[in-house]
């Protein structure tokens, strides 16, 4: 039977890229420019917060490019981990960012200044129009890549924000109540914390080779003890190669220890469609008592 260690070819997100990231620098440039000139500290916190996703925007692209570059004797893995550090490094942007936008805003209701209201409704509409498109170019593959979603939860919670900047132009035109526009500040700020933290967390998981989110190593281990002729697993370990790909080691014992390979075909197929684990790697052994596995002990590593 054959059995193949050929793995997906990580998809090609050039185009989608190229596209997010141009408009976001043009508008960055935009919003920033009319910020200042309208004394908006809420264009100016999205401006900032814009700056942060252009820059997420790129390590992301360059993540998927690393991605793609193959294995050598010095990187057996190849660049594909890189996926996971840019999700980890842009989300930790993002959220340093937001912090000095927190205190602006806060210094802002001790010291209001006058805002043009209806520079802020133009800018931010057109905002919310440039992130929900760049936010749609990722939308149909942010479940299966952590750093793709990084990228499309940046763009979405852009397209939110500009929306609530619209809302506060229109809230101070028609009230002149100047606390508003830094009131929306502090309102961004939580939005964006709480989209992105979800995706801090669980690139740092992946970073510390944590197991992926969704795979619970316990069914894993109990689903393959039920295999034909399997009495023991030890030196279990489950960890993400990349933001797409996962792997997984172990050492079986087999009350046979014929090399069996239908036996390792249909495991490493099983395991691939019941837990998405691309890059199973198993040590069959006999477990006999003269030839003890050194990693046997549970508190082996």
């Amino acid at each position: 039977m054959e059995h193949s260690h050929q793995h997906p070819t990580p998809k090609n997100y050039t185009l989608a890229f190229g596209i997010g990231t141009t408009l976001n620098v043009v508008f960055v440039i935009v919003e920033a420019i009319f910020g200042f000139l309208s004394n908006s500290l809420a264009l100016i916190a999205d401006a900032g917060h814009n700056l942060g996703d252009v820059l997420a925007l790129l390590l992301s692209w360059g993540a998927t490019y690393l991605a793609q570059i193959k294995p050598t004797n010095t990187k057996t893995y190849g660049l594909r981990r890189g996926t996971i550090l840019a999700a980890f490094i842009s989300s930790l942007i993002l959220l340093m960012t937001m912090s000095i936008v927190a205190w602006e805003a806060l210094g802002r209701f001790t010291n209001p200044a006058e805002v043009n209201s209806m520079t802020i409704i133009v800018v931010a509409a057109i905002g919310v129009m440039i992130n929900t498109a760049t936010a749609l170019l990722f939308f149909s593959s942010q479940h299966d890549d952590l750093n793709i979603k990084a990228a499309f939860i940046h763009m979405a919670a852009d397209a939110g924000v500009s929306l609530g900047v619209v809302i506060a132009g229109g809230a101070i035109m028609f009230t002149s109540m100047l606390w508003i526009d830094p009131a929306i500040s502090l309102v961004i700020v939580v939005v964006i914390v709480i989209s992105t933290w979800g995706v801090f967390r669980d690139s740092f998981n992946l970073a510390m080779d944590g197991v992926p989110k969704g795979i619970d190593v316990e069914e894993v281990r109990n689903f393959i003890l039920r295999q034909d002729g399997i009495t023991e697993i030890h030196d279990l370990h489950v960890w993400a190669m990349s933001t797409t790909q996962v792997a997984l080691t172990a050492h079986l014992v087999r009350d046979t220890i014929n090399i069996d390979d239908q036996f390792l075909h249909r495991l490493s197929k099983e395991l691939h469609e019941r837990f998405k684990i691309i890059h199973p790697t198993i040590q069959i052994e006999s477990g006999k008592q003269a030839h003890l596995c050194g990693q046997a002990h549970h508190d082996s590593v």
